[in-house]
């Protein structure tokens, strides 16, 4: 299966792409799509290469940095304080990095001539918030998101895309039963919104807690075959 001894790249900090980010090595010579991995709450860009283990060599798989440092080695998307009453996130910070992802995303296609039918956003816990909601309100730019141990943001409600639009989006749902960071309730809420939007998509639950299993990791790879 694995070909290739995968590494991280060097940071890259092109002002064009708004973004820092970093590029699985070794690069394609002519990449056929695109798979956009993005990091937790106080993760950074260098936390999922081996969620990319797997993905075809053939693929330009991408690690943005998230725009908010909150420690050394530290990132994030937006900041959220966990109450008894769920997440409390706020909101402008998540608005903020959903419009600068979409823009990520369609430099990348620029600078490298992938498609958007060939471009793929998916990521861990708050990356994989964001990763839905550029999917979802955005899915001209992306042929499917996956959302690993995350949530769907109710706040995305106004900004969501027509039915129409959604059509030929495909999902990713993979959740932990024990989940203790993101009860599995919200990925249920996730099924019942796709369901709803009439967005194609798979849901998967194991038993672990807040994290990427093995399984996780082995299904997300396999969904992503089935969208070539």
């Amino acid at each position: 299966m694995h070909t290739a001894h995968h590494t991280l790249g060097p940071l890259q900090t092109a002002p064009a792409f708004g973004l820092a980010f970093r590029l699985r090595l070794p690069l394609p010579a002519q990449p056929n799509r695109c798979v956009v991995l993005l990091h937790g709450v106080g993760g950074n860009e260098t936390n999922l290469l081996e969620l990319a283990d797997g993905i075809d060599v053939n693929t330009l798989v991408v690690f943005p940095q998230g725009r908010l440092q909150l420690g050394p080695q530290q990132f994030a998307w937006f900041r959220v304080a966990f109450t008894a009453n769920g997440p409390r996130i706020v909101a402008q910070e998540a608005e903020d990095s959903r419009h600068a992802l979409i823009h990520f995303v369609e430099q990348l296609q620029a600078a490298y001539g992938i498609a958007p039918s060939h471009t793929v956003i998916a990521g861990f816990s708050q990356g994989g918030i964001v990763s839905a909601s550029v999917a979802l309100t955005a899915p001209q730019c992306v042929a499917g998101f996956g959302l690993l141990s995350g949530r769907i943001l109710p706040e995305l409600e106004p900004v969501l895309a027509s039915k129409d639009q959604l059509a030929r989006l495909k999902g990713f749902i993979g959740h932990g039963e024990h989940d203790s960071k993101l009860p599995v309730s919200w990925a249920h809420k996730a099924d019942q919104l796709l369901n709803g939007l009439g967005v194609q998509h798979t849901l998967h639950l194991y038993p672990m807690d807040h994290g990427i299993s093995a399984a996780m990791h082995t299904d997300f790879v396999q969904w992503l075959q089935t969208l070539e």
